[in-house]
């Protein structure tokens, strides 16, 4: 690595016994969470509540009034995506171990350090939106367990407690690790009791026809958290406890969680209201004990939003204090979910989130195949490689060509470019893995053509 990279010989273990993440961009990350840290904190991160009722995309990955998956196909699918999903989380994971840099930092290696604003500009606008959807969702499922309350009261009283946790990252995972862990494990296995011992009916109608698009979801998900794997790794002891970690925590418990709500779907909520999955929960014997449970324990999602968000940020201002970009994001998400009607934002949300797909194939064939591990520059003054936008862009395309989203003017235009080019959507097709393929073949096609020196001479 260059000499003006992050210095990460430096001294990673602080005075405290139990040191916490650096506070700027100039002080060693600590590197003290071992393999059983980070499977509690990816465990925790696959288990979520919009995982629950997102089995109702897998089961339908189509849409309403199109054929559902047999039970068996959409398992499948939860799976597969679940594991190519995690397996790009874990690639993503190591050169923040190796480097003890935070995520949107290691992209100044792929594009330069100000071009790099760019993809963290976008992460910083999906993280916010994301935290905020999350104090809506901790909200709603707070006033489903005690509706005596105004739901506002329960926005505020989340986002306080997530902005707190902001403060201590590492001591969260930590909590994560030896309590929250266990009493999650404990409650999903009760309610897979509970669930099961009614039948489950078979759908009438039911193939595996849209198998490929309920992959697609699955995946789309667990790659989700590709942007911010860095920003926890960065403190893993060693890369191959980070991706090891990551592999185990996260696909166990994301299969779980859709695998439940399936069942919760067949058995109890079949007509399509997300809430009655809430609601099947609640309606088993201690029940409101184990929803609760599983209520209070999504703030850890909302949590990794804020700090990403605060790590984010220090790619643009390296020296900012973390702790109060924390603050301020966290005030920022509060108050968004207190004013603002964040159902109709999903979509743009999902719409960002597909720019990380194509851009992490970027990131995995130049730094793990054509060495980007041994020349990324990560300082301050790293030029500007303009040429890797590229295949970044024809990905996004793809995935754009395939899957536009849910938001209407958008996914119109596409449609029309789609005609346009004569280009029909297949029911094979996935997204996410062929923006991947299309992304990372070109990276690799654009090296035979331009030499790594050739683009380490160009200014930023």
């Amino acid at each position: 690595m260059a000499s003006a990279d992050l210095d990460i010989d430096r001294p990673t273990v602080l005075d405290s016994p139990h040191p916490e993440a650096p506070i700027t961009l100039d002080e060693p990350a600590a590197k003290t969470l071992g393999f059983f840290d980070q499977v509690g904190l990816w465990g925790n991160l696959g288990v979520s509540l919009l995982g629950f009722t997102g089995a109702f995309v897998v089961l339908q990955p189509l849409g309403e009034g199109t054929a559902k998956l047999t039970l068996a196909a959409a398992l499948v699918a939860t799976v597969v995506g679940t594991v190519l999903g995690t397996i790009a989380v874990g690639l993503a994971a190591v050169p923040g171990a190796r480097t003890g840099a935070p995520a949107m930092v290691l992209l100044r290696g792929l594009f330069g350090a100000r071009l790099s604003y760019l993809p963290t500009g976008l992460n910083i606008l999906q993280l916010l939106g994301w935290g905020t959807f999350e104090i809506v969702t901790i909200s709603s499922a707070a006033h489903q367990l005690a509706p005596g309350l105004p739901t506002w009261t329960y926005k505020l009283l989340a986002g306080v407690i997530t902005t707190l946790l902001a403060l201590r990252p590492l001591g969260v995972v930590r909590v994560l690790r030896k309590y929250v862990t266990v009493a999650v494990a404990i409650v999903m296995v009760y309610l897979f009791v509970q669930l099961l011992r009614r039948p489950i009916p078979s759908e009438p109608g039911s193939s595996w026809q849209s198998f490929w698009p309920a992959v697609d979801s699955t995946l789309a998900v667990a790659v989700s958290w590709v942007p911010v794997a860095s920003d926890y790794s960065r403190h893993s002891k060693t890369p191959k406890t980070a991706f090891g970690a990551t592999f185990v925590g996260y696909t166990v418990t994301q299969v779980a969680c859709y695998a439940l709500g399936l069942i919760a779907i067949l058995t109890v909520a079949t007509d399509g209201d997300t809430s009655h999955i809430w609601g099947a929960f609640i309606a088993v014997a201690l029940g409101k004990v184990a929803f609760a449970i599983l209520a209070i324990r999504e703030i850890d999602q909302s949590f990794c939003n804020v700090y990403s968000t605060a790590v984010s940020t220090q790619n643009l201002k390296p020296r900012w204090d973390r702790r109060a970009i924390a603050l301020v994001i966290g005030t920022a998400a509060t108050v968004l979910a207190l004013a603002v009607n964040i159902e109709n934002y999903s979509s743009f949300l999902s719409l960002i989130g597909s720019v990380f797909v194509p851009l992490f194939a970027v990131l995995v064939v130049d730094y793990f195949v054509l060495g980007g591990a041994g020349r990324w520059n990560l300082s301050e003054a790293a030029p500007a490689r303009w040429v890797m936008l590229f295949p970044w862009l024809v990905g996004f395309v793809v995935y754009q060509l395939i899957y536009p989203g849910g938001v209407a003017w958008w996914a119109t235009m596409w449609g029309d470019i789609a005609k346009w080019l004569h280009f029909s959507v297949q029911t094979w097709m996935s997204a996410s893995l062929l923006s991947f393929v299309v992304a990372a073949v070109l990276t690799l096609a654009l090296r035979l053509v331009v030499r790594p020196a050739t683009e380490a001479s160009t200014v930023s």
